[in-house]
């Protein structure tokens, strides 16, 4: 009829709640609340369970940041993930109740700042924390307009592309438009406490010299060609290696590395040479090191109790620093 408006489809908003079936079956329907069964051994509020279960899954630690006018707004946040390579898709997971989930629509560019191990006080900062007296404000750098965190071992700059609904949380797929990363360690969470990676922890080689020169004066000199094996991963380690001369080549999945002149080798496997060692080590042109076996080792240290307490100490600074 002239003048009549064009078809619509119209519901009322209850009715649509109650019945998804008028949207068609791509409406997304929220899973009806069913009791969580909890596993042998857990009891109380399933909750805290689940939050404490899904809290053995160790994760990175991010800051989520984004401008709105003159303000930065920033979140800490370990639901983060990578969705896809092409396109660069990233995901994060924001409580409804944060001020950031407001913040946060498609088209909104948001930055993730994945935080170096030394930075657990800004990730307390952003998580809405006790402020620590004498804490560093955090600072930022404006890059495409948005807020990075600095610092931070890694930055990427996201465009929202859709938004999905995750129960109490929003979930936010973003395009990555910008990524750099620097040298360093990330920080870790998990168990409800952060973690810190250690990586090729040095223990004899902080002895002082004149606890360890007369160890390593009881071992035996050797030479290596260019190309050879000096160590191999799971072989015993039963010896502890002092580089004299040349570089070595230190091999482990995922990670490479040079040592030189005054460098040890094996002085993890040499304490628990049950685990075998964990990485093939080979020389690079010609190599001469010292090699003291676990045996001489051990005699040398029950012969001088002052080289044993300061191996003792290191040991417990190793502990204190992922505590």
């Amino acid at each position: 009829m002239e003048g009549s408006r064009p078809p619509e489809f119209e519901v009322a908003f209850d009715t649509a709640i109650s019945a998804p079936e008028a949207f068609g079956a791509s409406f997304d329907v929220a899973p009806s609340a069913e009791a969580l069964e909890l596993g042998e051994g857990l009891d109380g509020d399933p909750a805290i369970a689940f939050r404490r279960t899904l809290g053995m899954f160790a994760t990175g630690v991010t800051v989520v940041t984004t401008r709105s006018g003159e303000t930065v707004h920033g979140m800490t946040a370990n639901a983060f993930m990578s969705v896809s390579l092409r396109p660069p898709l990233v995901l994060v997971s924001v409580d409804r109740r944060a001020r950031m989930s407001n913040l946060l629509h498609e088209g909104t560019h948001f930055g993730v700042n994945v935080l170096e191990a030394g930075q657990a006080m800004l990730s307390d900062r952003f998580a809405g924390r006790v402020v620590v007296d004498g804490e560093v404000e955090p600072r930022f750098e404006l890059v495409h307009g948005t807020p990075l965190v600095e610092g931070a071992l890694a930055h990427l700059i996201a465009r929202v592309v859709r938004s999905y609904w995750g129960g109490d949380h929003s979930l936010f797929l973003g395009q990555v438009e910008y990524a750099r990363y620097g040298e360093g360690e990330p920080l870790l969470f998990h168990g409800g406490r952060y973690e810190r990676i250690v990586r090729d922890p040095h223990v004899f080689a902080l002895l002082p010299g004149e606890l360890l020169d007369p160890i390593f004066a009881l071992g035996e000199e050797r030479e290596y060609a260019d190309g050879e094996a000096i160590m191999r991963i799971g072989e015993p380690g039963a010896e502890l290696l002092l580089v004299l001369e040349g570089s070595v080549r230190v091999e482990r999945p995922g990670r490479t590395l040079t040592l030189g002149a005054g460098d040890l080798i094996g002085e993890i496997e040499v304490l628990d040479p049950s685990g075998g060692r964990i990485a093939d080590i080979h020389a690079e042109g010609l190599v001469r090191c010292i090699a003291v076996s676990r045996k001489t080792l051990l005699a040398a240290l029950t012969a001088d109790p002052r080289a044993a307490i300061a191996l003792i100490e290191v040991l417990a600074a190793r502990f204190r620093e992922t505590a």
